[in-house]
């Protein structure tokens, strides 16, 4: 066993204190310094008997997520006093109400965040991370700073992994690139993100990161005096025009020289602008936007720029309150070269994030982007309803976005992710002008519902008051918050269809001398093969169980035949109940279909889970057998989406109710005046009927037409038939078997 030298720990400990001190971001009072010795003395003393797995003081790793969270996150003494008892509760006999009484109430309910966050954090299996993430980021709705400490104590976890087996550095990594690093880019911590991403990749493919990192080493000097020949021919023309900057050479990171190797399909030597210059200048706010660009004309002077590579966030800052000019030139030797150019302010948010935007923001009713986003965030997290890897996936997406700038018809700018559609960009304006969203105009132009919007795109919303969403809306969003919306509307809509249907049932029942009572109700359900009372009543209100079928029930119920069923059912053994229940479940989702474009396409149910119909599932590309379908809330699920998201297609069964089916029709008739109006009007006032598509034509008085509608079920579809035969005028309707 290796002998510790106990003083030579206290000295190395107190060291760790004094830097601590020194390199915090924020001006620390005296007041602050008593606050963060007399946290620091708390921790020494309730972790002096643990040690880490190396070997090292246990106090060690608290100090070093206080200096992270001082120096790189920018906290103040509340969060640096925080990182220090990050640990205190949960690994010692220190207990909360202990802090507060040592302390002060927000000191306590912060340490308590973080301790909520371990304990759920804490051998829990893979399919547990999304619901993890889930309750973290509830933490939110008291105090931001848990989650910054929370991503302190991540990045120094994963500085100091070599001791562990090599399958929990496997998972830890592989977490941290899957949910912690988006989360550090979401909250403008760019410096901790990167760090994040390459620790993430070393531990995940740490042959391909050796290799990185060992070709980085072979070109750096040529890179060094590549860099230092740019700058030198720059700084010229900058002195001689005062500005006054400091320029610094940055290579890209590991991480993403890895993705552009996989994006591009290229080798590392082919990969092109592996570092970038970064000019930082010194500014008042006034002049910020005018050197900024001052410098742009410089560096373009000299070197020719990329146009399609120019991005200008200080004009539309990034959602995460980032701001620079990015200007890509080609540099000697035919190299692109990737040149940042900020100011001293935008420098700090960039590195800092949160802390930074506070120390800046302008005035208390300023909005900066994060506060935007962590209120979107909120409202996502208020709809328990979503499935939790749903939540974390969508949640993923809008994290690491690229985000695209598009204008309002007023002109005012909206920030929305790569990828949303002009029906995100409706519900990003409000959710209430989301849900009555008729059509969509970008550009002046009329567009579908699902157009994928680009930045300088203005984007105008036609709403109606008799507008719904429909389940393939879902398939027209990417944001969260839209889809969100959607479903809760989605839940909204089938509720009042169902209670509807409750009223017209009882009414047809009554005709029958049936009384809807709870035990009627469950005969129905089992007479159908439903799942529950809500299903019975919304296939009623929308027509699709007909008038014969319950006159069937009506008779087998009078029946003594009713009489057997009932004990049949009731003795039935359980494994041929849970049989039964398959059977039943069958009956409803009895088809699956991949895609956007809903395809019916081959697939086996896979055995890790075994996904019964009706279940929330994904479709899986395996390489040898065809497509696997998985729960999402399968053991497997997150892995497979973090590691594989390309080989993943959406999957979702049919429920025979809630499909909408295509029928075109073929009507001829006199051609008399007002036909074509009466006509519109009978097919538009049916609420579960869309007009795809008409096209009409008269000749010498006799009126032929083709009418394509989606519907939901043939009951329907046989209703707006006799309802058109009804017109004054028309002759024959027949529907064709064609598409």
């Amino acid at each position: 066993m290796v002998e510790i030298d106990i003083e030579k720990e206290n000295k190395a400990i107190a060291q760790e204190y004094k830097e601590l001190l020194r390199i915090s971001y924020q001006t620390l009072t005296a007041d602050d310094k008593k606050l963060i010795r007399k946290a620091f003395d708390v921790a020494v003393d309730a972790h002096q008997e643990q040690r880490r797995k190396s070997g090292e003081a246990y106090i060690f790793h608290p100090i070093a997520v206080a200096k992270i969270v001082a120096s790189e996150i920018g906290l103040g003494a509340t969060g640096i006093a925080a990182a220090l008892l990050h640990d205190v509760v949960e690994d010692t006999e220190i207990t909360i109400q202990d802090i507060e009484r040592l302390f002060n109430p927000k000191l306590a309910q912060l340490v308590e965040g973080l301790t909520k966050i371990a304990q759920v954090q804490k051998d829990m299996n893979i399919s547990m991370q999304a619901e993890n993430f889930r309750k973290m980021l509830l933490t939110l709705n008291d105090d931001v700073r848990v989650i910054l400490i929370k991503l302190a104590d991540r990045l120094h976890n994963m500085q100091t992994m070599e001791s562990m087996a090599e399958h929990k550095q496997t998972k830890i990594a592989s977490e941290t690139l899957y949910i912690y690093a988006p989360l550090a880019h979401r909250l403008g911590l760019y410096n901790i993100k990167t760090k994040l991403e390459d620790l993430g990749l070393k531990y995940t493919e740490p042959s391909v990161y050796n290799d990185i990192v060992s070709k980085i080493k072979e070109t750096k000097e040529e890179q060094d005096e590549y860099i230092k020949n740019i700058s030198d021919v720059l700084k010229k023309s900058m002195d001689a025009e005062g500005v006054e900057y400091i320029i610094k050479g940055r290579p890209k990171s590991i991480y993403s020289i890895r993705r552009k190797m996989q994006a591009q399909n290229v080798s590392f030597d082919e990969v092109y602008d592996k570092f970038a210059l970064r000019i930082v200048y010194k500014s008042t706010p006034h002049d910020e936007k005018f050197i900024a660009w001052k410098i742009y004309s410089i560096v373009t002077d000299h070197y020719r720029p990329s146009p399609s590579r120019l991005r200008d966030w200080i004009s539309s800052p990034k959602s995460t309150g980032y701001e620079a000019l990015h200007i890509t030139v080609m540099g000697p030797k035919g190299r692109w070269v990737e040149i940042q150019v900020r100011s001293e302010r935008m420098d700090e948010i960039a590195e800092k994030g949160y802390a930074a935007h506070y120390k800046y923001k302008q005035g208390a009713n300023e909005e900066s982007g994060l506060d935007v986003w962590l209120n979107l965030l909120k409202e996502a997290l208020e709809n328990q309803e979503t499935n939790a890897v749903d939540f974390v996936e969508d949640f993923k997406m809008n994290l690491y976005a690229k985000e695209i700038f598009v204008f309002t018809p007023k002109g005012e700018i909206k920030s929305l992710p790569k990828g949303a559609t002009s029906l995100d960009f409706a519900f990003s304006i409000h959710s209430a002008i989301g849900v009555r969203t008729r059509g969509t105009r970008v550009n002046g132009r009329l567009v579908p519902l699902n157009h994928e919007l680009k930045s300088g795109d203005q984007v105008e919303v036609i709403t109606s008051a008799n507008q719904r969403p429909t389940s393939h809306w879902l398939d027209y969003v990417t944001t969260s918050r839209a889809k969100n919306k959607i479903r809760s509307v989605l839940n909204e809509n089938t509720k009042k269809t169902a209670e509807d249907g409750k009223e017209i049932l009882t009414r047809k029942l009554r005709h029958l001398k049936v009384t809807l009572n709870e035990n009627t109700v469950n005969e129905l359900v089992n007479f159908f093969k439903l799942k529950t009372s809500l299903d019975l009543f919304y296939r009623v209100g929308i027509g699709s169980i007909e008038n014969q079928q319950l006159k069937e029930f009506a008779a087998l119920k009078s029946n003594s035949f009713m009489n057997f069923f009932k004990n049949k059912i009731k003795r039935t053994p359980s494994h041929q109940q849970d049989q039964i229940h398959k059977e039943e479940l069958s009956s409803n989702y009895d088809m699956l279909v991949f895609g956007i474009d809903q395809d019916k396409l081959d697939y086996k149910l896979s055995s890790c889970c075994n996904p019964i119909p009706g279940d929330d599932v994904f479709g899986f590309v395996t390489i040898n057998e065809g497509i696997k379908v998985h729960k999402k809330d399968c053991p497997n699920a997150i892995s497979m989406q973090s590691n594989y998201a390309y080989r993943i297609i959406l999957a979702r069964w049919i429920d025979s109710s809630q499909q909408e089916f295509k029928a075109i029709l073929d009507i001829t008739g006199m051609d008399t005046l007002g036909l074509t109006n009466e006509l519109t009007k009978v097919i538009s006032n049916n609420m579960s009927v869309n007009i795809q598509s008409i096209s009409l034509s008269g000749e010498a008085g006799i009126f032929n037409g083709q009418v394509a509608v989606i519907v939901p079920n043939n009951t329907i579809l046989k209703k707006l038939i006799d309802n058109i035969r009804k017109i004054d005028g028309i002759d024959k309707v027949t529907r064709v078997y064609k598409n």
